[in-house]
């Protein structure tokens, strides 16, 4: 244990860390080109510094579990979280406006990452190193830029991607357009679909680095946002016929303080370490003061709907926590939850890794598994025909039996209507508080708002423009006109 431990950390200071003696990160951007890279190990230092926006730092990595990172503010936007103030009020009660700094963040945060991915690919292109190295390099600095890339396209819509002459130049002040949806989704593709060919297959890559088979999960990710069902199904046949993935027997032991590094579902994961190089904050967001053990801050809860919706048996229900006894020996439930579960149970999903010795966890960030694959064929399959058939049926029931429940039947799930609602539900209860896609799940099906006024009732700020966040207004004001902000905050 002690010794996957360190390696776990060791992995994380190389792919955060660069190879700085110190371990600290450095601004690549502000390195001049003519001088760097000159060997194999700057071209990897290059690559490290890609990793950098995506690890789950607090201040700087997009999959932070707090309030600043993607999972903790998206999934507040549907049923699987609620939030009884602040950020995660706003996100649960679609509030959110262009004036709304948490939502607007993450555009101001990362957009220019994707310049500095775009920077740094030029820069290994025109080093004089191995031809082997260069290519495995771009490649994985093609799958990071298309993935942030596609986080942020989710979120806002088409964004600005600066063409490389006007990068080379940046004395020239030159404001830029976003893109229309077409180049923005074909920009994700064109870096995904060649990242795919170039990475290493799964079994030969590190855990926590990217493989072919995690550049294909995203571009699956990009086909369902545009529901191009047979590209998702093209890419989720790929996935399956690498032969490497698999379910695990284990579903919760997926996200104990022992990494899973050897699994065959984890398709990506964070690691997480003690030291801060990426933070998993998640107990300390969830677990309120007077948890047994060890606590939080009890910011963020789930919702008594969500709870509601599992089957009794699910095993996927079992980290919603419905009951405690806290350490002033007072059990807080549905029926006496103090402010601590009046909108829904204690969402932890992770170890509650009472043991920790900081507020911070070694429990890994998971952000993508083979049961999104598994899925995600299940729905194209149907709504590619519009009709569903015993294929996907059989697929989701490959889920189903893994969290210990019935397996469904055609005969009752014969409509695309009943069938999408199925594998909604289905959705949101297997991935519920880790990637936060299932609120993109719901926009795809045209159910985002519903769900939100249906959660929230008259408090509900949701309607159909709320799909989308709306950008800062200072990156509107530095647009010259050019810069369009999305429909319904103006």
């Amino acid at each position: 244990m002690k010794n996957l431990k360190n390696y776990t950390i060791v992995l994380l200071l190389l792919v955060f860390s660069g190879c700085n003696e110190d371990i600290e990160s450095i601004n690549y951007d502000e390195i001049n080109p003519s001088i760097f890279p000159k060997s194999e190990a700057d071209v990897q230092a290059i690559v490290a510094s890609a990793y950098y926006p995506l690890r789950g730092s607090y201040g700087n990595g997009i999959h932070s579990t707090s309030e600043n990172g993607l999972m903790f503010i998206l999934d507040a936007t549907t049923e699987i979280l609620q939030g009884p103030y602040g950020v995660q009020q706003e996100a649960s009660l679609h509030s959110y406006k262009a004036s709304s700094t948490s939502f607007t963040r993450f555009y101001d945060v990362f957009y220019n990452k994707i310049s500095s991915m775009t920077l740094s690919i030029d820069r290994i292109q025109n080093a004089n190193v191995n031809e082997l190295v260069k290519k495995n390099a771009i490649a994985e600095i093609k799958c990071a830029r298309g993935l942030l890339a596609y986080e942020l396209f989710d979120l806002y819509g088409p964004l600005v991607v600066a063409p490389l002459e006007i990068l080379k130049s940046p004395l020239n002040e030159v404001p830029l357009a976003r893109l229309s949806n077409a180049e923005m989704v074909s920009f994700i593709e064109k870096d995904l679909k060649e990242a795919a060919a170039d990475l290493k297959a799964p079994g030969d890559t590190p855990y926590g680095r990217f493989s072919n088979g995690m550049a294909r999960m995203v571009l699956i990710r990009l086909y369902l946002h545009e529901k191009r069902w047979a590209d998702v199904e093209e890419q989720a046949n790929a996935i399956m016929a690498m032969n490497y993935y698999g379910l695990d027997a284990d579903y919760v032991g997926l996200w104990d303080v022992k990494p899973p590094v050897n699994s065959k579902e984890v398709i990506w994961a964070v690691p997480a370490d003690y030291a801060g190089t990426s933070e998993n904050q998640w107990q300390l967001m969830v677990l309120p003061a007077n948890y047994p053990e060890r606590g939080g801050y009890g910011t963020i809860q789930s919702s008594w709907k969500f709870y509601d919706s599992f089957e009794a048996t699910d095993i996927r229900k079992t980290a919603l926590i419905a009951e405690f006894t806290g350490t002033d020996g007072v059990t807080y439930n549905r029926a006496n939850p103090a402010n601590y579960m009046q909108l829904g149970p204690i969402p932890l999903k992770i170890h509650p890794d009472a043991a920790r010795t900081t507020a911070l966890t070694t429990v890994d960030i998971v952000v993508y598994r083979y049961a999104d694959v598994i899925l995600s064929k299940a729905e194209a399959l149907v709504n590619k025909t519009g009709t569903p058939t015993q294929e996907a049926i059989d697929l989701v029931n490959i889920v189903r039996k893994r969290a210990k429940i019935s397996e469904i039947q055609l005969a009752n799930y014969n409509t695309l209507a009943k069938f999408n609602d199925m594998i909604l539900l289905e959705r949101s209860h297997e991935y519920w508080c880790e990637n936060g896609q299932y609120r993109s799940d719901l926009i795809r099906h045209g159910k985002f708002t519903e769900h939100a006024l249906d959660l929230n009732g008259a408090a509900s700020q949701s309607a159909p423009y709320k799909a989308l966040f709306p950008f800062s207004l200072d990156r509107i004001s530095e647009g010259k006109g050019k810069f369009i902000q999305n429909p319904g905050y103006n």
